[in-house]
């Protein structure tokens, strides 16, 4: 059996999300092993946790900032906790607004490496020469810049949607994919996907929401449009983590 590492998932927001993510990681270290010529089985894949757990409405709480029982960051650090004490090394969050709080997620567990979503796709972004995209996510991430400003260090520019088109997408993501009306989600991204790529002539469009993936997989009349998943381009990193069985001899200060 291949040494490997044990990693976690930070999921429950919303659940579906982070099953999705579970599901996209067991495919990113199947092919993993493929890549390096190993056979897959399920003896050959890593222990790994999922760590569902109830967490307040993230663009809700950074809409109201404040102390209260609104606010994820206590369940988050209790989650992380029980990852921690499972002996998780790298912990992926499957919640992109919810990287708002990486910081002191990461500040508070220095021994774990929690991947930072945005990172990791602005790093494969500029490593294919992409120069300009597209970003589909929550009010709570236009918000924060969570993208915007790692995409600009990284030499990418990140066009968003109208005030509008935002509130539609928050439609979609509300009364669709979290009331499992996917129909109805999948008509409010599409609507807006479209709308954006041809104001801004993209080819590049970001999901940077756990749950847009969930219900849109094209974008209708714009055939050469690329949808990067960065929830993909995650769950590979984690994957990576989970079969690098060196330790680094760093901590994690969030940069």
């Amino acid at each position: 059996m291949r040494q490997t590492r044990v990693v976690g998932i930070l999921g429950g927001m919303g659940p579906a999300a982070g099953a999705d993510f579970a599901r996209l990681f067991v495919q990113a270290c199947a092919a993993h092993l493929q890549d390096q010529g190993v056979t897959v089985s399920d003896q050959a894949f890593p222990e790994h946790w999922l760590a569902q757990v109830p967490v307040p409405d993230r663009s809700a709480a950074l809409h109201a900032p404040g102390f209260g029982a609104h606010q994820p960051l206590e369940p988050m650090l209790q989650a992380m906790g029980k990852l921690s004490a499972l002996g998780a090394t790298a912990v992926a969050v499957a919640c992109n607004t919810a990287h708002a709080w990486h910081a002191q997620l990461q500040q508070r567990f220095p021994h774990i490496e929690v991947l930072h979503v945005a990172r990791e796709a602005a790093r494969t972004l500029a490593h294919e020469g992409v120069s300009q995209v597209g970003l589909l996510a929550t009010e709570g991430t236009y918000r924060t810049g969570i993208y915007s400003e790692v995409f600009r260090d990284a030499g990418v520019s990140c066009e968003i949607p109208t005030a509008a088109e935002r509130e539609t997408l928050m439609h979609g993501i509300y009364q669709g994919v979290k009331m499992a009306n996917l129909p109805l989600a999948q008509m409010c991204f599409a609507q807006v996907a479209s709308d954006l790529a041809r104001r801004h002539g993209l080819t590049t469009l970001v999901l940077g929401c756990t749950e847009i993936p969930l219900a849109l997989n094209a974008v209708p009349g714009v055939k050469t449009m690329r949808l990067l998943d960065p929830s993909w381009i995650l769950a590979e990193a984690l994957a990576r983590r989970a079969y690098s069985v060196h330790e680094p001899d760093i901590r994690f200060a969030d940069a």
